[in-house]
């Protein structure tokens, strides 16, 4: 790929207006989208370069730490390098941000390279509602959350487990993941944030596990619920999927540059877990 150099893209959006992050057909508005078209319009383009992004937001989340990378022929880079980043911030709407723009390392790709994804999701249990200023960011619970049992129920889903029961799941696709980090921390200001880390999230996951922690945090469920219908490994009417306005992709981590070509192929192995025992 001589021809080719690989640029990684650090970015933000406001995902309120949103079909998503990945193209869709129809002409619903994406990130994807306007991102491919901004790029293709500032290069003076024929073609659409392509992105590959860390990870896919559903419709009406956001994200404040988002990467992806897009291959560029090495003379469109060359051309455009120094202003292409001012010329995205002239093209795009506001509602979505190109913050950097640089040649990546030998063997990044921004999807599997990665080895952990960070999420916040933000609620407020305030009787009158959400602050107006807010309201696309948070959401509201109408019931009185004890923070201390959420927290006590989210330590009870930490480590690698099969999160059958909190996912939707696709066809061939493995619903093994390690969650690093599951807390909660109420702020000054009221709003509970809680941070959710996980080597990957399969589709709807972190939705559903603050689902099922606001059932613990009002009181309809103890502590241990949520720990039961992971290990009953299948979906659990009383577990709902939140609102996506709450939920921010804030930040992605990725390993030294020498280990990136490796985790792009251990990444992209399918999953088990170990055998609690043979026959």
């Amino acid at each position: 790929m001589s021809g080719v150099v690989r640029v990684r893209l650090d970015l933000s959006y406001d995902g309120t207006e949103f079909s998503g992050w990945a193209k869709q057909a129809g002409g619903r508005r994406t990130v994807q989208g306007e991102i491919e078209d901004a790029l293709r319009t500032v290069t003076r383009s024929a073609t659409t370069y392509e992105l590959t992004v860390a990870g896919r937001t559903d419709s009406g989340v956001h994200a404040r730490g988002q990467v992806a990378h897009v291959d560029l022929p090495r003379e469109v880079w060359a051309e455009h390098r120094p202003k292409l980043l001012k010329r995205l911030a002239g093209r795009l709407p506001k509602d979505v941000r190109v913050w950097a723009l640089r040649e990546a390392p030998e063997g990044f790709d921004a999807r599997f390279s990665a080895i952990w994804r960070r999420y916040a999701y933000r609620v407020t249990d305030n009787p009158g509602g959400v602050d107006p200023l807010l309201r696309g960011h948070v959401l509201w619970h109408d019931w009185p959350l004890d923070v201390d049992a959420m927290n006590e129920a989210a330590r009870g889903l930490l480590g690698e487990h099969d999160f059958a029961a909190y996912c939707k799941r696709r066809e061939g696709a493995t619903t093994i993941r390690t969650l690093q980090r599951l807390s909660l921390v109420r702020g000054d200001d009221g709003i509970i944030t809680a941070t959710v880390r996980a080597d990957a999230f399969c589709h709807n996951m972190v939705r559903s596990l603050i689902g099922a922690l606001l059932f613990v945090g009002d009181g309809h469920r103890t502590p241990d619920w949520p720990a039961k219908v992971l290990a009953a490994g299948v979906r659990d009417s009383a577990v709902h999927v939140v609102r996506p306005h709450g939920l921010t992709l804030e930040e992605v981590g990725y390993p030294a540059d020498e280990l990136l070509a490796a985790r792009s192929v251990e990444a992209r192995n399918k999953r088990t877990l170990p055998s609690a025992g043979c026959c």
